[in-house]
């Protein structure tokens, strides 16, 4: 029996490689995932490593999560005459004191952002006298071209961000800076290395200590951490106790291990989504993959049907002749999964390439293939076709001794009873999910809804065979009606055997269901933004920075002094935890901001005293609080009490609650405009204002002016680029549809070898028989596509639902789209069974009349 497995194996190389393809490349998606998201992680842990000291003071972190850490920008610091007091300790070597600033951008030689929208832009201080080594004893930058600044209008620049930006040793740089002035022009006295590998496309640019604290803590002779190097021999325990001790209140003494680790973990929870993303994604390639195995092995079991009962009768067991199939299913298993592990490879390069251009620069970090990507590559990659092989496997053994001595033999099929039961069970269980995760209120709904489109799509592949019947017999009445006998032939042929034809269509039918979900998903968000926009946006323009971070409020002054502007309201977006639920808020002036907008409350009115707050109607609904009562307030600095003032309609010009702007100083985080919202002085053109307006910021690049029109576009940009990066992704599941169809379509040719003979020998053409090809695969295309589409608009509708109340109020259906899919279907349908066709085409018509 193993001898007649290997040579099964070897006389279906083909047919068998295209199986194995699918497996390629969903296994190439899962460890080139996981290949570069290990890499980012390395990345990441040299960063979080490479620039710990043995000790770190620094202002008390409390329950600071990491999205409320990356958005607001801490303002706290430590006083310098600390320093004395821990570097008089005994077993402290040196403390030395370090600024961190955010928020500040470089603009390269041609007026553009260095960065942006990737890794972040950092400020850092040279520090006086001998840098203090990292903990592991290594100095964290290495000089490679001039000196460290020491003086105002001085800089330095790490080498990656100084080739980027075009700048060389003794150039004049541009710094947009988040506080006075907003624009900052320097010398560039020294370019750096960073000694633990590569930034991950981050830019460092250091400053003398005067200049840090000038520009990053309003001048104040106090740093953002002190670092302190222990003596030899003293552990970071016990120097991050003794430390405690004189440090003021408000302060704590950590190990460099700990801040380490905290590093690592707030990255993980940044780069969290990330890796879910890319995982989700080849997921969907490996379902797709199983439709395509499952159609390739129940094809070749079913020609091989006298063979195997020969196998049968010469004394095989059932045993035998199953583990024959599942042997060839191991093999493909593992070729499959071999050439996807060095697919993945290159696909992590790749991917390596694509983000570098969306700021997230690896190139100083090599890429990491751990032994946990290999090992479950194989074990995904070889548990999926084993498993999509055992019931064709299981059908194989079924075949009676008997059955070698007929001419025909048909393979034992299982009722589609059990079948279709299972199906609607899927599908109640799918559609119930779907209907509880967007009408009613269960606790995270989108994994409900998410739950819901997976039973429903196992729903549409399990009964697809029942579903295709009638769809098949449309395509049979039009085939007849401009065919004729081709047309009739064709459609026959792809109802000959509906679960083939189903489980081919199935596979398409998946990419076409997560691509409709999509469209409609992005058509939604698209609608809402600009119903939105109409709705609320009453201001005539809006200043932004193009990054979303916030900027000077300088600016704001000076826009306020615009000839045509009636009124400015600055607002800070920041984060916190209210009642222990995470809030988006914006920190306003409420008498500014009523002059520009008009909020509608449901009860009460805007916070203008410190510690009040105003809720959105969905945030006061989730922590159940109303007008009058008392939230608790929580950042990184504390907590502290807030009384509510009043419960005002889900706003997408607000956050999720609404502060007083003297909330950003209480909670100790950084001042800086996030928006500013800008009204022209009736009977001014707004063009003259527009104009006005991009003059008084136009030597600063961060900074942009929208009205309208411009404001929606920007946002609607923003989802296109995102919807466009998916519908690349599901791109996958499509490709490996389209060589489902090729397989499918390829070994039926093989199967129908004397029909096809019969056929020619009686008159049918050449072109005919191609024609007759092409019209089964468009058949197939088609069917996936109604399955597909019409799966789709059901999950794009439920998700829309599951958002209502995070901002996607309005459901917009892309019929222009929906359409496009399925005349791409259609093509899709004709490209598949070009190969196919020219094979049957090319069929000896006396050979294939006498063929087994």
């Amino acid at each position: 029996m193993r001898r007649v497995t290997w040579r099964n194996l070897v006389a279906r190389k083909v047919r068998l490689f295209l199986s194995a393809f699918a497996i390629v490349l969903g296994i190439a998606f899962l460890s080139g995932s996981l290949v570069f998201t290990d890499t980012i992680g390395e990345s990441f842990d040299q960063i979080a490593y490479g620039t710990v000291t043995d000790v770190a003071v620094r202002p008390e972190t409390g329950n600071g999560d990491a999205i409320a850490m990356s958005v607001n920008r801490e303002a706290r610091s430590i006083p310098a005459s600390v320093i004395d007091e821990i570097s008089a300790l005994p077993g402290v070597e040196r403390a030395q004191g370090a600024v961190n600033g955010g928020g500040l951008f470089v603009v390269k030689k041609n007026n553009r952002l260095l960065g942006g929208t990737g890794a972040p832009t950092i400020a850092l201080n040279a520090g006086r006298g001998e840098p203090i080594p990292n903990a592991a004893g290594d100095q964290m930058l290495k000089w490679e071209q001039g000196t460290a600044p020491v003086k105002d209008g001085e800089i330095a620049l790490d080498a990656r961000s100084a080739e980027v930006a075009g700048y060389a040793l003794g150039d004049t740089v541009k710094i947009a800076l988040p506080s006075d002035p907003p624009i900052l022009k320097a010398k560039l006295v020294g370019i750096f290395g960073f000694t633990s590998g590569g930034l991950a496309g981050a830019t460092l640019v250091l400053f003398d200590d005067d200049s840090a604290q000038k520009y990053f803590l309003d001048g104040k002779d106090a740093y953002s951490v002190i670092q302190v190097e222990a003596k030899v021999g003293a552990t970071q325990r016990e120097v991050a106790d003794q430390v405690a001790k004189v440090i003021p209140e408000g302060t704590e003494s950590v190990t460099g291990d700990s801040v380490a680790e905290e590093s690592k973990d707030l990255f993980d929870q940044l780069l969290g989504f990330l890796n879910t993303f890319l995982l989700v994604f080849a997921g969907i390639a490996l379902v797709v993959g199983t439709f395509l195995i499952v159609n390739t092995f129940s094809i070749l079991v079913a020609q091989r049907s006298r063979e195997l009962a020969l196998l049968r009768a010469l004394g095989a067991s059932r045993r035998q002749v199953s583990s024959s199939v599942l042997t060839e299913a191991f093999v493909i298993g593992m070729i499959g999964s071999t050439l996807g592990l060095a697919l993945g490879f290159g696909l992590a390069m790749l991917l390596k390439v694509l983000f570098s251009q969306f700021g997230l620069d690896l190139s100083g970090t090599s890429l990491v293939f751990q032994t946990r990507t290999i090992v479950l590559a194989y074990a995904v990659g070889v548990l999926v076709t084993m498993l999509a092989a055992w019931i064709p496997a299981r059908r194989a053994a079924k075949v009676p001794p008997v059955a070698a001595m007929r001419d025909e033999i048909a393979m034992p099929e299982s009722s589609l009873r059990w079948r279709l039961l299972i199906a609607l069970l899927f599908g109640f269980a799918g559609a119930g999910a779907m209907a509880a995760g967007s009408w009613l209120d269960v606790p995270r709904p989108i994994v409900w809804v998410g739950a819901g489109i997976f039973g429903v799509l196992m729903a549409v592949a399990l009964g697809s065979p029942i579903i295709a019947t009638p769809v098949l017999a449309v395509f049979g009445a039009i085939y007849r009606v401009i065919y004729r006998s081709v047309g009739k032939l064709a459609a026959q042929n792809a109802r000959r055997n509906p679960r083939r034809t189903a489980a081919t269509a199935s596979a398409l039918m998946i990419g076409l269901a997560l691509v409709t979900t999509m469209s409609i998903l992005g058509a939604s968000i698209n609608t809402s933004i600009d119903k939105g926009v109409e709705r609320e946006f009453s201001a005539d323009f809006i200043v932004q920075n193009v990054s979303g971070q916030p900027f000077s409020p300088e600016i704001s002054q000076k826009i306020t002094a615009v000839p045509g502007v009636d009124a400015v309201s600055p607002a800070q977006s920041i984060v916190f935890k209210a009642d222990g639920t995470q809030v988006f808020a914006s920190a306003t002036d409420a008498e500014q901001f009523a002059e520009v907008f008009e909020l509608s409350f449901a009860s009460g009115e805007a916070p203008t005293a410190d510690n009040t707050i105003a809720l959105s109607e969905s945030m006061a609904e989730s922590i159940d609080r109303t007008t009058g009562d008392v939230v608790e307030l929580t950042f990184s600095s504390g907590s502290y009490d807030a009384t509510v003032t009043g419960v005002y309609a889900d706003s997408n010009v607000v956050g999720q609650a609404l502060v007083p702007l003297s909330t950003v100083t209480t909670a100790g985080i950084k001042r800086g405009d996030t928006s500013l919202a800008i009204n022209a002085v009736d009977g001014t053109g707004t063009r003259t204002v527009r104009a006005n307006l991009e003059r008084a910021v136009g030597d600063n690049p961060t900074i942009v002016v929208q009205d309208k029109e411009s404001y929606a576009e920007a946002q609607r940009s923003q989802v296109n680029t995102l919807l466009y990066l998916i519908y690349a992704l599901l791109g996958l599941a499509i490709v490996i549809a389209v060589l489902g169809i090729i397989n499918t379509l390829a070994l039926s040719v093989i199967e129908r070898t004397r029909e096809i003979g019969l056929l020619r020998a009686v008159g049918l053409t050449r072109p005919q028989l191609r024609r007759m090809v092409r019209l089964e695969s468009v058949a197939i295309a088609i069917l996936g596509a109604v399955l597909g589409i019409g799966a789709g608009l059901l999950f794009g509708v439920a998700l829309q639902r599951s958002f209502q109340n995070d901002g996607i109020s309005d459901l917009a259906i892309p019929t222009g789209s929906l359409a496009v899919f399925v005349l791409v279907s259609a093509l899709v349908g004709v490209l598949a069974a070009v190969l196919p066709a020219r094979r049957a085409a090319k069929l000896d018509v006396l050979r294939a009349i006498t063929g087994e």
